[in-house]
């Protein structure tokens, strides 16, 4: 997710002016090879949460890897499902299968942004897991601040309502586990962008 002024693509807007930018090609492609490295370690089953059209979920069911994604945007569920990809239409904080048995959550993509902020979020999905599973989580570059915003989607036809966002930098990464009774047992950048990986 990167972080810029002014630019028409879809994109965040943020209250403040910021504008986080949406690589809505990226999502509905296929895993890049940067995805499959990030990937290439995960432990089954994985429940991949805010998924969109599901190419991290297709990329680890070619693998033999059991995985499950969750979305609330009902066109991203229905893009994955078109393609025979295991998703559904859920928030991660309503009832979600497995609850307990789950060995690695994904959380990519930005979407550590999810709610506006990381720490209940962590803790929801640490509730999830299996007790020996993990976190993969991607996170903004060093120097960026952890920051709880609110935003409005915007696209070239819509602006949405708003409601609340979190980003997270690499820098900050330890503070908001620790906060959320996790701790970070790695981090690497693959590719220019940056992940944390989380453990109970």
């Amino acid at each position: 997710m990167n972080v810029r002024l002014g630019n028409r693509s879809p994109h965040l807007a943020a209250s403040d002016g910021t504008t986080i930018l949406l690589d809505v090609g990226l999502w509905n492609g296929n895993a890049t090879q940067r995805d499959e490295t990030v990937l290439q370690d995960v432990r089954g089953p994985v429940l991949d949460i805010g998924c969109g059209p599901g190419r991290h979920v297709y990329a680890l069911a070619t693998r033999g890897v059991a995985a499950l994604g969750i979305d609330v945007a009902p066109t991203a569920v229905w893009l994955a499902q078109a393609k025979g990809v295991p998703v559904l239409e859920r928030s991660v904080f309503d009832r979600v299968p497995g609850a307990g048995r789950w060995k690695t959550a994904l959380l990519l993509d930005g979407n550590i942004g999810i709610g506006g902020d990381p720490v209940p979020l962590l803790r929801r999905i640490a509730d999830l897991l299996a007790p020996d599973g993990r976190i993969v989580i991607e996170v903004d570059p060093p120097g960026t601040s952890t920051s709880s915003l609110e935003v409005n989607l915007v696209t070239e036809a819509t602006v949405s309502e708003r409601f609340p966002w979190a980003v997270v930098g690499v820098d900050g990464l330890a503070a908001v586990a620790s906060a959320s009774d996790l701790e970070v047992y790695e981090v690497g950048c693959v590719d220019g962008r940056w992940f944390g990986w989380l453990a109970a």
